[in-house]
C-alpha cells in the first residue's frame, strides 16, 4: 500500500474548505479560499451526516484535478446533487456534520474468487472498489463501522453495485485504497 501523504494540517484545511463551501452556498460565509497545500492532485469524498444518518456523500476515486478543487466540487455535489437525497436546506445546517476523506492511490487486488477477496480484505483499513459488467461501486473504509464482517461488507457493496450477494465473475476487478479523514460539525 502506498504511504498516505496527508498531514494533519492538510486534513484540517480540507475540512475547513468543505465547511466554507457549504456555508458560502447559503451566504453564511465568503467564497472559500483554497489553501496552497491542497493544490496537489488528489481524490476525495465529502460525506454529510445528520444525527449519525447519511445525508449525502459524493467523491472521486481517482485524481482528476487538484485536491482543493475536488473538495469544493464534491462538497457542493454532496449537498445538492446526491441522487439519494433532496438538496440540502438551510434549516439543516445547525445539525450537519461534515467528513472529508482523502484517498490514497488505488491498489489492484489479485483475487480469484469471492472467498479470496474476503480473506484479503483488512477490516477497518481498506476501502474497496468492485468493477464488472459495466458496473462499479465503492465503500470507504469508514463503512466498516456499520459492516465489520468482511462477508457482510462485500455483500452490501455487491447490492450497491446492483449485483446479487455472492455474485462473482472471472471479469471482476477489485481495488483497495486507504483514506485519511477528518470529521466535525459544520457550525463550529
Amino acid at each position: 500500500m502506498v504511504a498516505m501523504p496527508f498531514s494533519e494540517s492538510m486534513l484540517t484545511e480540507a475540512l475547513s474548505l468543505a465547511r466554507a463551501v457549504l456555508l458560502a452556498a447559503f451566504n453564511r460565509a465568503d467564497a472559500p479560499h483554497v489553501p496552497a497545500s491542497l493544490s496537489v492532485d488528489g481524490a476525495c469524498f465529502v460525506t454529510l451526516m445528520t444525527g449519525g444518518t447519511l445525508r449525502g456523500c459524493i467523491g472521486s476515486l481517482e485524481p482528476r484535478q487538484s485536491l482543493g478543487a475536488d473538495i469544493v466540487e464534491n462538497a457542493r455535489h454532496a449537498a445538492f446533487d446526491d441522487p439519494r437525497f433532496p438538496a440540502l436546506q438551510e434549516r439543516e445546517l445547525e445539525s450537519l456534520e461534515v467528513e472529508v476523506s482523502l484517498l490514497s492511490p488505488q491498489e489492484p487486488m489479485d483475487v480469484r474468487s469471492l472467498d479470496d477477496l474476503v480473506r484479503q480484505l483488512r477490516p477497518g483499513v481498506d476501502g474497496l472498489v468492485m468493477a464488472c459488467e459495466g458496473r462499479r461501486a465503492t465503500f470507504l473504509p469508514s463503512v466498516w463501522a456499520q459492516l465489520p464482517e468482511a462477508e457482510r461488507f462485500v455483500a452490501a457493496l455487491q447490492r450497491k453495485a446492483g449485483w446479487r450477494p455472492g455474485f462473482w465473475s472471472p471479469n471482476m476487478r477489485c481495488y483497495r485504497y486507504e483514506t485519511a479523514h477528518m470529521r466535525g460539525p459544520l457550525m463550529e
